[in-house]
């Protein structure tokens, strides 16, 4: 019998005969001739049946597959332009692995709802294959980055006692006789006491937010990288996210170009994303906003409309940095220029899609980050290991956290975060 191969590797075989095993993307009949796209995962090819060139049996078989059955096709290689992927083959035999009675995806229009209730099978079309594709892609261009920069991975833990954010997006849970546990919201906390002994780490990993959101911006369960870096202050942290962002945008555009000419993304865009990015603090983004006709008050955060409104116009990221202290986490840095705010950045995408990275500089002064436990009434006996590491070496230190689908649903110009994850867990949807 003759070897399996990928449609990827179809070029290395002309006019060898070859067995391809995948799935049907189309078939069509014209008389005595059938044609039957197959996909495995590596790509498509176009396999050409003539009647006169196939017993009974595989005839029989050819001339029934339907959309998505699984099959083994084998025939000869043929270089062809006109086909997907520059090359065919002349069918010779076909068995049938599982058949696909009446698939539930038709190529027509779906519904959301059916196509979420159906997300395992959604999977398999054209733009949700992309899709992942460009999300693979973002994943190991975020791993190269900070292998390449002598960053040190640190996992860090899924449940735990402390509070990393709001306290009221929390996944609660018993753990065993200890009373309640949380799932991670970010291991940021953890990575700060990784930095002290590394210098330079990260963590990347689910994290998990119980926010009652229903807009495309958001999911309660996504992906986020997080880097720490000891002796880095706010400025150098702005820094090293204008890098890391540009990086991931050049290498999506250098190896997934096909992918996202499939999208139609309008990739013009994606090439001005390279540093540096402009930089407005938060003062100046609330004059600018006032000018555009928001009612939004100094001290407030900045919502969905207001960061569309503040990188409208925009061809790469803003970066809004110094917050106020009541709109920002209790561990960011007081600025000693104005202690109304913290040292702290968000940077926004472009083209509407808002916030991609939150970052700080930690506070590094025991008093200072003991007293905004206090004011955010957080258990004090939860955190000792944290304080503990303003009282024993303490060091300056900063970090921030990118949002894998945010990321991917910019770069990909997606209008949900749905479409940018395999199996979107959203607020009124846990299944499949």
């Amino acid at each position: 019998m003759p070897d399996f191969v990928t449609v990827s590797e179809l070029g290395d075989h002309v006019g060898d005969t070859v067995r391809l095993r995948g799935w049907v993307r189309n078939h069509r009949s014209s008389g005595k001739i059938l044609f039957v796209i197959l996909r495995d995962g590596t790509g498509e090819a176009q396999v050409v049946f003539a009647r006169d060139d196939l017993d009974d049996r595989s005839w029989e078989v050819a001339e029934a597959l339907t959309y998505e059955a699984s099959a083994v096709l084998e025939g000869v290689v043929q270089e062809d332009r006109r086909a997907p992927g520059g090359y065919e083959l002349s069918g010779r035999r076909a068995e049938l692995v599982g058949a696909s009675p009446e698939y539930p995806i038709q190529p027509k229009e779906h519904g959301v709802d059916f196509l979420l209730q159906n997300r395992h099978l959604w999977l398999r079309s054209h733009r949700q294959v992309a899709i992942m594709r460009v999300r693979d892609e973002i994943i190991m261009a975020i791993r190269d980055f900070f292998y390449e920069r002598g960053f040190t991975l640190v996992d860090t833990p899924i449940l735990t006692g402390a509070i990393g954010e709001s306290a009221g997006t929390l996944f609660e849970t018993e753990y065993f006789d200890l009373g309640p546990a949380y799932l991670a919201q970010t291991g940021q906390l953890y990575l700060e006491a990784a930095a002290a002994a590394l210098g330079k780490v990260y963590c990347f990993g689910p994290t998990f937010r119980a926010e009652k959101s229903r807009t495309r911006r958001h999911l309660a369960e996504f992906w986020m990288v997080e880097p720490e870096v000891a002796w880095l202050d706010s400025d150098g942290n702005m820094e090293l996210q204008e890098e890391f962002v540009s990086y991931i945008v050049g290498r999506v555009l250098e190896r997934r170009r096909d992918e996202l000419e499939q999208l139609e993304r309008d990739v013009g865009k994606l090439e001005a994303v390279r540093p540096p990015f402009d930089r407005m603090s938060y003062t100046d983004a609330i004059a600018h906003l006032k000018e555009q006709g928001s009612d939004i008050e100094w001290g407030a955060d900045l919502g969905a409309d207001d960061e569309t409104l503040v990188a409208g116009g925009r061809s790469k990221p803003v970066f809004i940095y110094d917050y106020p202290k009541e709109a920002k986490a209790f561990y960011m840095k007081e600025n000693p220029e104005d202690p109304r705010t913290v040292k702290c950045n968000d940077l926004i995408a472009p083209e509407g899609y808002g916030e991609i990275i939150g970052g700080s500089q930690r506070e590094d002064d025991l008093e200072r980050l003991l007293a905004r436990i206090r004011e955010e009434k957080l258990p004090e006996d939860a955190y000792y290991w944290y304080l503990d590491l303003r009282r024993y070496g303490t060091y300056p230190h900063s970090g921030f956290g990118l949002g894998l689908e945010r990321t991917v649903a910019w770069i990909c110009d997606l209008g949900h975060l749905r479409e940018a994850i395999a199996f979107p867990r959203l607020m009124t949807r846990l299944a499949p």
